[in-house]
């Protein structure tokens, strides 16, 4: 929830606010925005924020500008934020609380969003650990990739995106290269308007902050294997964060004719809940003795040698983490709002549902226990961190 310090208080009403500032109210992010553009006088509704409405006001001859590049020009923003940080690479124990790093600057293709929810990924652990620090960004770092939130800043290049918009996405363009260091496990990050798209309706914040990375790395892969209608998949780890929704684009998107995945006993349902065909207790079969062969694998727990063996000639294995045997490969996941975008229609009528660990959410007091629960590999679908102060 966004709390407002007498000191920010007293430079709103420095500005001329009109009523007078009341209190931070409950439930911040219930009501939509609403935005008057009389001709002198521009009406914004903060009430997303914990403040009150407000107007400022503009001298008679100016022109009326957009609502978001007006707002861009409050100065409700604090200087300094809550946040998570590590100075040096390691274990949970490098995670520290700070509640005074400095609220990361805008440039003119990003907007600045108050982060709601926050998830984790394996990337944020391994980065932590070092694992690609010849590619990473400098230390300190604040981790987290995927973010859901409301815009309450935009840069001057901005096109789409307004103050008061709900949204989400996965803030590195690129995984692995220079990734920000400003991260998504803060009140507030940074974000360029191309990685973001508009929250699905139906979907609150944890729910959306658990989509972004898994469900864009799910579709790139897919895609990569040239995967379409009345094809067959085999998903390893389908109850993870990446095979819950490898499932259902596979079914709902992409029109597979089978889909089958390999689970624990204790998620057999969900898989089945998800739409497989087929579900694998892994724990009492060998997937790779299955006299069935499919036309992609989808490994999503670094079982490449096993999966080559169930995949049909000129078939092809998506290998996310682990050794690579041929014909499997490896990729990358490139943010793309764009993705989003395009299946939001999906999400919002509830063909594809995201899946967020019954463990969380973790509050943000608790982010080191949410990093040790990630890294024991047994959490169903997403690992979420709500509500950020």
């Amino acid at each position: 929830m966004f709390t407002s310090t007498p000191s920010q208080l007293t430079a709103f009403h420095s500005l001329s606010l009109l009523p007078p500032l009341s209190p931070p109210q409950p439930n911040p992010f219930r009501e939509t925005t609403k935005r008057t553009i009389p001709t002198t006088t521009i009406s914004v509704s903060v009430r997303k924020l914990g403040l009150s409405p407000f107007r400022l006001r503009v001298s008679a001859n100016s022109q009326a500008a957009p609502a978001s590049a007006e707002a861009s020009k409050l100065s409700s923003i604090p200087s300094e934020m809550k946040a998570w940080v590590y100075g040096e690479y390691g274990g949970v124990d490098v995670l520290k609380f700070d509640s005074k790093v400095s609220v990361p600057e805008v440039k003119e293709d990003q907007v600045l969003v108050k982060v709601v929810a926050a998830a984790l990924n394996p990337v944020d652990f391994k980065r932590r650990q070092g694992k690609f620090k010849a590619t990473d960004s400098p230390l300190p770092t604040v981790p987290g990739y995927d973010v859901a939130g409301v815009v309450v800043k935009v840069g001057s290049q901005v096109k789409d995106l307004k103050v008061g918009d709900e949204v989400y996405g996965d803030i590195n363009e690129k995984a692995l290269d220079g990734p920000e260091q400003f991260g998504s496990l803060a009140e507030y990050t940074a974000v360029q308007e191309k990685l973001l798209a508009p929250k699905p309706k139906n979907l609150d914040f944890v729910q959306a902050a658990g989509l972004p990375l898994a469900i864009e790395t799910a579709y790139e892969g897919l895609e990569r294997t040239g995967f379409s209608a009345g094809k067959s998949i085999l998903v390893l780890n389908g109850a993870g964060g990446v095979g819950s929704l490898v499932i259902q684009l596979a079914k709902q998107v992409f029109g597979a004719s089978k889909v089958a995945a390999t689970s624990s006993t204790g998620k057999l349902e969900l898989l089945k809940s998800l739409g497989v065909d087929l579900a694998i207790d892994y724990t009492k079969e060998n997937f790779e003795d299955l006299p069935e062969k499919f036309d992609v694998v989808y490994d999503a727990i670094g079982q490449c040698d096993k999966a080559v063996k169930v995949v049909k000639e000129g078939g092809s294995v998506v290998a996310l983490t682990g050794a690579v045997t041929p014909p499997g490969f490896r990729f990358v996941v490139t943010s793309n709002g764009a993705v989003l975008r395009k299946l939001n229609p999906y999400l919002e009528s509830g063909k594809v549902k995201p899946v967020i660990d019954p463990k969380g959410p973790f509050p943000f007091t608790k982010v080191v226990e949410a990093f040790s629960y990630i890294e024991t590999n047994r959490a169903t679908g997403k690992v979420v961190v709500h509500p950020i102060p």
